[in-house]
């Protein structure tokens, strides 16, 4: 089992967004990071330190999803003004709009070669649309209310997709039917997802659980409830042994598969917690939420590699194909609830790279569908006040569930505020900006040399680990050799019950031959 050797950490924040963080993807290539926002505009922000981010503007109303295309070259975006719109991530920020859905689209994603797009949709239908043709295929017409979220598979024949109806449907890509309905949820199903593998699937809720299905026995196999609100977003890692959530209760969870509990509970946002993503690699993962930041977490908690995962389970004594979601004790569903030896992890970092970095804001020409005109660069006087406008809390939203229609009344509301008022804010914090500088740099070097240990404890706590890795391993092997020991007992068991039924039929058949001997009539002559 893969242990955890870390606690993550916050690398990043990234401020230019005027409203709360609804989405966010890595591209494929590491080097940039998109998020939308209720502002409406879409933000590419790069990973480089002190690199310029992009704005580009042309939704119409609240972005609701975006994502990459799998070679990095595109970018969707979802939004409630009914489009979904297809982005060059560069300078030229050429889009192409689609139009067929009749209301809000709520999410947006590739299928995993490229091909095709697949989103959902307030007016309770699943579109399927061609990238290359950029036009509309296929419509799954079943859900009885709004559809929040659609995924592919990653072998592009199945499609999931939840909603308000309380329902995950499993659709059939060839034949364009339902497949499957799972009916487990306890309230809106908010979001969906595949793992790498394609062989399970999970979905979160407005009732603040997280649930993973089988796909290969149709079965609930874990079932988690470690927020205390609505689950907003979820991501898996690449090696399907961690989930992390993002919920309305601010936190961010940690979620080991493997073990099957709670293992980090993340504070960095102020208000809710939006969206989550891990990178195609594993190795940092991004958060949106309703303070309009986006933060940028090293993992950390992933001390081993994916290939390491796939060997450790090629040498499994147990004949079941990967993934390992299948090696996981007990095999019926169960409740995970909060544990109070979950490591709560409050980021006291202060990104000292590129807090607010350079902002290139890209205009849409609303006449035609293809072209964008590029704005000029801002200058450094005119960022700094734009910036002084940007409001970085949401503290009147109070949301019941996961419906964007709240974050929207609590976006206009906080908004309300004056001019004077933000720029009065402003002043007072150029003021206090060098000494809270001060303060907390000094706060992060206490924390780093209290949380020094001399060599010989490190390599103390090293082995020790090591050797409670190892034990682990040896008491998986034994738990697996006592299942297989028990089948064979079994068998042995109904075998030599079957042979003594056996035996016991073949006396009584002989008893009644030979009573039937003894009874047969004697005649005399």
């Amino acid at each position: 089992m893969a242990s955890v050797m870390e606690d993550p950490t916050l690398e990043r924040h990234f401020k230019g967004h005027k409203d709360a963080v609804t989405c966010a993807d890595f591209n494929p290539n590491r080097k940039q990071l998109a998020s939308g926002s209720l502002d409406k505009n879409l933000m590419i922000w790069n990973l480089a330190p002190k690199a310029r981010a992009f704005q580009f503007v042309g939704h119409q109303d609240v972005i609701t999803g975006v994502q990459f295309s799998p070679s990095g070259n595109l970018v969707a975006s979802s939004s409630k003004d009914r489009t979904v719109r297809l982005w060059t991530p560069s300078m030229k920020g050429e889009s192409t709009v689609f139009k067929a859905h009749t209301a809000a689209v709520r999410s947006v994603a590739f299928s995993h070669d490229g091909q095709r797009l697949v989103t959902a949709s307030d007016d309770k239908s699943v579109k399927v649309w061609s990238v290359h043709r950029q036009c509309f295929i296929y419509s799954l017409n079943q859900h009885t209310n709004w559809v929040r979220c659609a995924r592919f598979s990653p072998d592009g024949r199945i499609i999931a997709s939840c909603g308000d109806d309380r329902t995950v449907r499993l659709w059939d890509t060839s034949t364009k039917h339902c497949i499957n309905c799972l009916t487990d949820c306890g309230g809106s199903a908010t979001f969906v997802d595949f793992n790498s593998s394609g062989t399970c699937i999970a979905s979160s809720g407005a009732d603040s659980t997280l649930k993973i299905w089988d796909l290969r026995t149709n079965k609930l196999i874990q079932h988690y409830r470690v927020h205390s609100a609505g689950i907003n977003s979820f991501s898996f890692h690449p090696s399907n042994n961690y989930v992390i959530s993002g919920s309305n209760d601010g936190t961010i969870k940690i979620l080991d598969l493997l073990e099957g509990r709670l293992i980090y509970t993340l504070h960095g946002h102020k208000g809710a917690v939006i969206t989550v993503a891990f990178s195609r690699a594993g190795d940092v993962f991004a958060s949106g939420g309703a303070d309009s930041q986006v933060l940028l977490w090293k993992t950390n908690f992933d001390s081993r590699s994916y290939q390491d995962v796939l060997l450790q389970h090629s040498l499994r004594s147990t004949p079941d194909p990967p993934p390992h979601l299948s090696d996981i004790h007990p095999r019926g569903p169960h409740l995970h609830h909060p544990q109070p030896t979950a490591i709560q992890v409050s980021p006291a970092v202060k990104d000292t790279r590129s807090t607010e970095p350079h902002v290139i804001q890209l205009g849409q020409s609303f006449h035609g569908n293809m072209l964008l005109n590029s704005w000029p660069r801002l200058t450094p006087m005119q960022s700094a006040a734009a910036n002084s406008h940007h409001y970085n809390g949401l503290p009147a939203c109070h949301v019941a569930n996961s419906r964007l229609d709240g974050w929207i009344e609590g976006g206009s509301a906080s908004r309300a505020e004056s001019t004077a008022e933000n720029e009065t804010r402003a002043n007072r914090k150029e003021g206090k900006g060098r000494l809270e500088e001060e303060v907390e740099m000094a706060q992060t070097h206490l924390l780093e040399v209290l949380s020094g240990h001399p060599s010989s404890v490190s390599s103390t706590l090293r082995h020790i680990v090591q050797q409670l890795d190892i034990l682990t391993q040896t008491v998986s092997v034994l738990e697996e050799r006592l299942t297989l020991t028990e089948d064979k007992l079994k068998e042995c068991l109904s075998h030599q019950s079957q042979i003594l039924k056996d035996l016991r039929a073949s006396r009584t058949r002989r008893r009644t031959e030979s009573e039937g001997t003894d009874e047969s009539p004697v005649h005399s002559t």
